[in-house]
């Protein structure tokens, strides 16, 4: 949580600049797609932790991991669902399967970046519920 924290930081502070900006600038370029890169891999990594330490079901791929958390009611299962796609978005950006669309990072820097920090939120309220410190 704290590494997800740190990411989100980063990001945030990235999100104050313009698309011109981000993209006539490859050190920030790099920073961003980084650290959206360690952000969703920490909430998979985390999901996968939840999944395995409470027995439910394996995932498939990654995505099933989000879609899991939101059937055991470890997210919303709404929020679950419109989150789900920042998986794809991670093999994007460490796989190349397609150049980065750098409208659509900055559309994530924009818009999703406040799903990351839900999505913490959901966690850390999970955990407390659960019992975990």
């Amino acid at each position: 949580m704290k590494r997800l924290e740190k990411a989100l930081q980063i990001l945030h502070q990235s999100g104050k600049i313009g698309l011109k900006e981000l993209t006539g600038n490859d050190v920030l370029l790099s920073a961003v797609e980084r650290n959206f890169q360690v952000a969703i891999e920490c909430i998979l990594d985390i999901g996968n932790h939840i999944i395995a330490e409470k027995g439910f079901e394996s995932p498939d791929d990654n995505e099933d991991i989000i879609r899991i958390l939101g059937d055991e009611g470890v997210l919303p299962p709404d929020f679950a669902g419109s989150i789900k796609g920042m998986a794809g978005f991670r093999n994007i950006l460490v796989h190349g399967y397609t150049k980065v669309d750098y409208e659509l990072l900055y559309d994530y820097l924009a818009r999703r970046l406040n799903d990351l920090r839900e999505f913490a939120g959901h966690i850390s309220a999970y955990l407390d519920k659960e019992g975990y410190k």
